[in-house]
């Protein structure tokens, strides 16, 4: 018999001063049996960065959500689609390989890539070059401190605040923060 996902419930109170984007999100989390806590929060992250993009790409009229993520390769870690179904947002976690992203950008406006861990330098030296191409393609690292300090607010339930200013992530939970400055590649 497979091993189940494991189900974490978050309420994000995400501020995006750099936006002006002010919302609480209510979300559900599948983490794969071999996804880390580490790897899901980076998703989290991810979420929460370009939450004000339900307002300045869709007018509010959207869906941002989490995908199958590592259980279906032909689907985003995030997603954000307008009210048409178009994905207009694609993120991936990680260090995937060069294929599924470069087929993610003929199906969205725009994909991201949040790479992170010890690895993530030696990934990208050897994909760089096959991901100069798309125009829709941004790659950011989180570093590996943040990333790392990002596990300790990994909790089956959670009341998390997320506020960004100057480019600059502060995610909490009342009792722990983490800052979070993520580094352009692409």
């Amino acid at each position: 018999m497979a091993i189940k996902s494991t189900i974490f419930k978050a309420n994000l109170q995400v501020a995006d001063i750099d936006h002006g984007y002010y919302a609480d999100h209510a979300l559900t989390l599948a983490r794969h049996p071999s996804e880390t806590d580490e790897r899901m929060m980076v998703r989290l992250v991810a979420l929460a960065l370009h939450a004000h993009k339900l307002q300045t790409v869709c007018n509010g009229d959207g869906t941002l959500a989490f995908g199958a993520g590592m259980s279906n390769p032909d689907e985003a870690d995030v997603w954000l689609r307008d009210f048409t179904g178009r994905t207009r947002l694609w993120i991936e976690v990680g260090q995937p390989e060069e294929k599924p992203v470069i087929k993610a950008c003929g199906k969205a406006d725009e994909v991201l890539v949040y790479c992170f861990n010890h690895a993530a330098e030696i990934w990208w030296r050897g994909i760089e070059n096959k991901l100069s191409r798309p125009q829709n393609l941004s790659v950011w690292r989180v570093p590996t401190e943040a990333s790392q300090s990002l596990r300790t607010l990994a909790q089956r339930s959670m009341q998390l605040q997320a506020t960004i200013q100057e480019g600059v992530l502060l995610l909490g939970d009342g009792e722990r923060t983490v800052d979070i400055e993520c580094l352009r590649w692409k």
